[in-house]
């Protein structure tokens, strides 16, 4: 497998706990790119935590700093290893950003294994209450919502190293 940097960006998108953000970092670092996580991104630009952004100015409030820090991301110059949050895919206007020139992967994982992974982060505000029931619910509502990506990886049998594996071979077989 060539390490010879993507032409264009690759977004990871996926619900919460698939592992975009680590796969983010170990894909970047293979390729010899840049990552930028989408939620960092945020937080860095309303000098705020996403749970403080919820919780004083509510989830529209974040939605639409999403897009901002998206549609700048996206601009930026070299290809870049980008991880969206979970939510991303809501808003039709992020799915056409993240498709104009770039290659989107859906990272999924059985409820059981993301419900393992997320319940003891305290920094996840759609998860207030009930970890399992509201799991179920987000992925019932948000169901389908992944299906525009390019390529879809489920990550719950899988090491990080081989889901970077099943990314690059795919990049490779586009010519990406």
């Amino acid at each position: 497998m060539s390490n010879r940097k993507p032409r264009q960006h690759v977004v990871l998108i996926g619900f919460m706990g698939t592992g975009k953000s680590t796969v983010g970092k170990q894909l970047a670092e293979q390729l010899g790119c840049t990552t930028c996580d989408v939620d960092a991104e945020i937080v860095r630009r309303e000098g705020e935590t996403i749970a403080s952004i919820f919780a004083s100015r509510g989830e529209q409030h974040f939605r639409a700093a999403e897009t901002a820090a998206l549609a700048e991301v996206l601009q930026s110059e070299g290809p870049l290893i980008i991880a969206t949050g979970g939510g991303a895919v809501l808003a039709p206007a992020n799915r056409e950003l993240m498709l104009q020139g770039s290659f989107v992967v859906a990272l999924t994982a059985d409820p059981e294994q993301v419900i393992a992974r997320v319940s003891q982060d305290p920094d996840r505000p759609l998860l207030q209450g009930d970890v399992r029931e509201r799991v179920y619910k987000l992925l019932e509502d948000r169901k389908g919502a992944y299906d525009f990506a390019h390529l879809t990886i489920d990550t719950t049998q899988l090491s990080v190293k081989e889901v970077v594996e099943q990314i690059q071979q795919a990049m490779e077989q586009s010519k990406v």
